[in-house]
Order: C-alpha cells, then structure tokens, then sequence
C-alpha cells in the first residue's frame, strides 16, 4: 500500500459510523455480515449504511459479494494488513527484528 492508498484509508476510517461498521466486520471475520444485520447493530439507516460501505470497499478494507437479495460484507485482511505495514514499514529504525514484539502484541492481545 503506498502512501496515496493509506490516505484514502485512514479517510474512509476518520468517520465515526464507517469505523464502527469497520471494527463490526473485523469481529465478524471470515463469515461476513449482510449490509442490513450492519445497519441494524450499529443502530443506523440502511441507506447510510449502504454508502458508508461502499466507501470502505472503495479504499480497500472491504470486499462484498451478493448473497441472493442481500449484499455480504467481510473485512478484506489484504488490504488492512497493507495498511498495517505501510505504518510499520521503517519500524524501529530500520531493524524490524525489534518491532516483532510489539506486531505480536498487536496481533495476539485478546479483546478487552
């Protein structure tokens, strides 16, 4: 992920309701959530929710794919582990062998 990528990132995660729905689909995983159950947990309009989506998926942290009538959304691990190491990229003054301990960290902390 380059520089212009993580911006349209971190802008599409600078809005309160899309990094809700963000967060929901990373707790979510692998299995996903239709765009209405979205709505409905984050307690928001399906209309709203719909754009918020698409502009996550636009910068590259969600993917969907139909499921009948409905819309699926996943978190898409690609593109925020992109993000991720754009962040991480010059780590510890260019000796990333010392950051391992803060990625493990980051990675293996369970939900508090």
């Amino acid at each position: 992920m380059d520089k212009y990528e993580s911006l349209a990132a971190f802008s599409a995660l600078s809005n309160a309701p899309r990094l809700d729905a963000f967060r929901l689909l990373i707790k979510a995983g692998e299995a996903g959530l239709p765009s209405g159950e979205i709505a409905e947990r984050l307690g928001a309009k399906q209309n709203s929710t719909s754009t918020n989506l698409a502009i996550l998926q636009s910068a590259g942290l969600i993917s969907s794919e139909r499921d009948g009538r409905s819309v699926l959304y996943r978190a898409n691990m690609v593109g925020v582990r992109g993000l991720l190491e754009f962040l991480m990229e010059d780590c510890c003054g260019g000796a990333p062998e010392l950051c391992g301990a803060v990625l493990a960290e980051i990675i293996c902390r369970p939900s508090q």
